[in-house]
């Protein structure tokens, strides 16, 4: 495997505490209603951006995956606040239920997503976006159709990944709209060898920031982030049946108009959690060294760890900065 080098203290096993960084703050918004009512009302503080043709980057999970965003909140998102919006997605490198078109579709039939159009954007061609700052590569391969939109909403299920740590906006968008065949592997298996994962975690994790870097690049700007904390196992959605059981609590949603602030809020969150809701998810995090997510996309100024969280169920009030996110429970849901 190959090593990275990194900043002093931004190696992705380890936490930076919120005192410890630098730089300017974000606006990040937070709610405990995890419901289809709650999905709206954080949305409408972070959509002033979409215009025109707008894509829905959503994880559609493999054959019945049981912690994927309800489809009820997605559906309802969709026909009263994002009419004509389309889902968005691209087939996987791995060999599993996405991993061709026809497979794919038929997936998408299964888990339910039938109620709305479902772009397979590799579906018929790549295109070639560049990646400005990038050290490992300069451009990345997408979906063609992507092209096709104006605008975009990172609507992600934050939770744990096997080979990523977690996944949240950064990985929905530097996995999911890199293509099938060529841009995941750019991502993934960079020295073009039998053995699928030939990379080291910390070069992955760069890898896939600079291909978000090159879709957020791309849309300049008409793009919003929204992460769903809730049935946070410490596998991926990409696993589906076979994944971990749940055992982190869920927390609430938060969104932002900064990639960056809104993956470190969701992190920060995580960690707020006692010792023993939060490590089995800690632990899937710091081993896969998936904090260097979070640094590397400081270092190619995609945004700020730094941020105010606002409280919309408290009338906008502001969570204390100073001692990050500890405070926001208890939490609740609407399933």
């Amino acid at each position: 495997m190959s090593e990275s080098k990194t900043m002093p203290g931004t190696g992705g096993e380890h936490y930076i505490p919120y005192s410890e960084r630098t730089g300017e703050e974000s606006t990040v918004f937070f709610t405990r209603d995890l419901s289809a009512e709650g999905l709206r009302k954080i949305f409408e503080r972070v959509n002033s951006p979409l215009t025109g043709r707008v894509a829905i980057k959503l994880h559609t999970g493999e054959p019945h995956g049981p912690n994927i965003i309800p489809r009820p909140w997605v559906k309802e998102l969709i026909e009263k606040d994002l009419p004509g919006a389309s889902v968005v997605e691209t087939n996987t490198y791995y060999e599993g239920g996405r991993d061709t078109t026809e497979k794919h579709r038929e997936t998408l039939k299964v888990n339910g997503w039938d109620f709305c159009p479902v772009d397979i954007m590799d579906e018929e061609a790549t295109a070639l976006l560049p990646i400005k700052g990038g050290k490992w590569m300069q451009e990345m391969s997408v979906g063609s159709h992507m092209l096709n939109y104006d605008s975009m909403l990172v609507l992600t299920h934050f939770k744990g990944h096997m080979m990523g740590g977690f996944g949240g906006s950064n990985k929905n968008i530097g996995i999911g709209c890199a293509d099938g065949k060529v841009g995941k592997k750019w991502i993934h298996n960079a020295r073009d060898t039998d053995n699928l994962w030939d990379i080291s975690l910390e070069e992955l994790m760069e890898r896939m920031t600079e291909s978000t870097k090159a879709t957020i690049d791309h849309f300049a700007g008409r793009i919003c982030y929204v992460n769903v904390l809730r049935n946070m196992s410490v596998s991926c959605d990409c696993e589906g049946v076979a994944a971990a059981p749940v055992v982190t609590p869920n927390i609430g949603i938060v969104a932002s108009l900064d990639i960056l602030a809104a993956d470190q809020a969701s992190v920060d969150l995580v960690y707020a959690l006692n010792e023993h809701d939060h490590h089995d998810l800690v632990e899937r995090i710091e081993t896969r060294h998936g904090l260097r997510q979070l640094s590397y996309m400081k270092e190619l100024g995609m945004g700020n760890d730094r941020y105010r969280l606002v409280d919309i169920d408290n009338g906008d009030a502001v969570i204390s900065t100073a001692k990050a996110v500890e405070g926001v429970v208890p939490f609740h849901s609407h399933d």
